[in-house]
């Protein structure tokens, strides 16, 4: 550090198992010791962020510090080095969980509020939020990324290769994605000649103004983007997969990231939970509702909640899921020993980690019987998807990817200062009533962008700032 000792601050985060964590920090001090270099722990769990931010609820002695905001402060300065290790983007389910252990371990934390009602109940659910999602990475990514695989890594890998699945040219596998009303194909961006600040709102056909996000300064030079998935054209998408799926007969597996996309995805994910059990939830849904039923948390959500009803009625929701089945086609398995389908929980199946698990093995994945079928890989969104597509053709032609002797791709992300979909969580909004969107210019009301959406649509702006860009494109030419 400038003018003193010079420090590494390392991270607890989740990652598991734990001992990964515990034997790299003995190995990082052995080469640092005799450097004269101080290695400072920081604890940024999904536990730690909890107690944090609810200290001022919490006896002096169980109270700590919001390590995360104190990190995203030192980002800013330039003799700041943090390793940040693997941390989990907490679902709803995990948060739950990690609320549940520290209550049992004697944190009076209050409940996570599923349905917020009052505005106590508001504010708690707020302040859980930030502790939901890629919560860590938009703080600590001041900088953009520049990931590559270090030449003995590489060599490593090369010697050792991991085992991977034989692919058949025969191979029914393929993606499916949407191909109109996505956020690729409802995007409208533009860059900023000026310096603003903006509001996003609704106009409903009624001339009703609601107010979204009430402000967000922007800069001169900035990119936004105003996009909105249809919720129509996603369940018409759904339908129409599920179909083709169940013709095909082979296994059906939906990849999002309802973790990252924290608040759009889950929503993705939940909206074809019910196109599936449509039925089921045609004839249940008032008592779904009743009791508070959220399937974009999965469908452990449903039968968690239905542990409270009678066990006749109990067992006449799950025989009419069973019902559902029966006309649909076969699931993929999360772990098929335990029945978890990839419906189970939204962080189950992550689209950037399940894909590639796909891929190594030949192109198939699990079914409830224990063995490995081709697959429909449903992701709705067509931009990542088309190159998960480009792989699956690449390894029917030419066989599956050789360890020993394929090389790397060097990774330059643009994500610095909350760019794109990691600044845009607190921008996404699940649209009420049909209407008009509108990002509007708060000091002149100008409409900077404007979209006709319907009830349901999930809309969202994005923005990027100028000084990224131009170091991202640098990244890409110098490295």
């Amino acid at each position: 550090m400038a003018g003193g000792k010079s420090k590494i601050i390392y991270t607890l985060t989740d990652e598991a198992p734990l001992l990964a964590t515990c034997a790299f920090l003995p190995i990082i001090r052995t080469f640092t010791g005799p450097a004269g270099i101080e290695i400072e722990k920081s604890d940024i769990s999904v536990s730690a962020r909890v107690i944090a931010e609810f200290s001022d609820m919490l006896p002096e002695n169980l109270r700590m510090p919001n390590t995360l905001a104190e990190l995203g402060e030192k980002c800013l300065l330039p003799d700041t080095n943090i390793i940040k290790l693997p941390n989990i983007s907490a679902s709803v389910a995990q948060l739950k969980a990690c609320i549940k252990e520290l209550q049992e371990k004697g944190y009076p934390l209050p409940n996570f509020p599923e349905a917020p009602a009052t505005d106590e109940e508001k504010a708690i659910a707020a302040r859980y939020s930030k502790c939901l999602g890629s919560s860590v990475n938009p703080v600590l990514r001041e900088g953009n990324s520049d990931r590559r695989a270090p030449a003995a890594v590489k060599n490593y890998a090369k010697k050792n290769p991991h085992s991977m699945g034989e692919w058949k040219q025969w191979s029914r596998t393929h993606v499916s994605h949407m191909h109109a009303g996505d956020f690729y194909h409802g995007e409208k961006s533009m860059t900023l000649d000026k310096a603003r600040n903006v509001r996003m709102e609704l106009i409903a056909k009624g001339g009703k103004t609601t107010v979204l996000k009430p402000k967000v300064a922007l800069k001169d030079g900035e990119i936004i983007d105003s996009m909105f998935m249809s919720k129509k054209a996603l369940c018409d998408f759904y339908e129409k997969e599920l179909e083709d799926c169940r013709e095909s007969g082979i296994l059906f597996s939906l990849h999002v990231k309802a973790t990252m996309m924290k608040i759009s995805h889950p929503i993705v994910f939940g909206h074809c939970v019910k196109i599936f059990y449509k039925e089921a939830f045609e004839k249940h849904g008032a008592l779904f509702k009743e009791l508070g039923i959220n399937v974009n948390n999965g469908m452990v959500d449903l039968y968690d909640k239905i542990k409270t009803l009678p066990e006749s009625k109990r067992d006449e929701i799950i025989r009419d899921l069973h019902a559902c089945q029966e006309h649909r086609p076969k699931l993929a398995m999360v772990d098929s020993a335990k029945g978890i389908t990839n419906f189970h929980s939204p962080n189950d199946v992550i689209v950037d980690a399940s894909m590639p698990a796909m891929i190594r093995s030949g192109g198939k994945m699990w079914g409830a019987d224990g063995k490995q079928y081709d697959c429909k890989a449903v992701m709705p969104e067509s931009t990542f998807a088309r190159i998960y597509q480009e792989m699956i053709n690449f390894c029917k032609w030419h066989g599956s990817f050789d360890p020993k002797t394929m090389g790397t791709v060097p990774n330059v992300g643009l994500m610095a200062q909350k760019a794109e979909e990691y600044g845009s969580h607190d921008k996404t909004f699940e649209i009420a009533e049909d209407g008009i969107a509108n990002i509007v210019d708060i000091d002149t009301g100008e409409v900077l962008l404007t979209q006709n959406v319907e009830a349901g649509d999930i809309w969202r702006m994005c923005q990027v700032k100028d000084a990224p860009i131009r170091d991202w494109v640098k990244l890409a030419v110098t490295r």
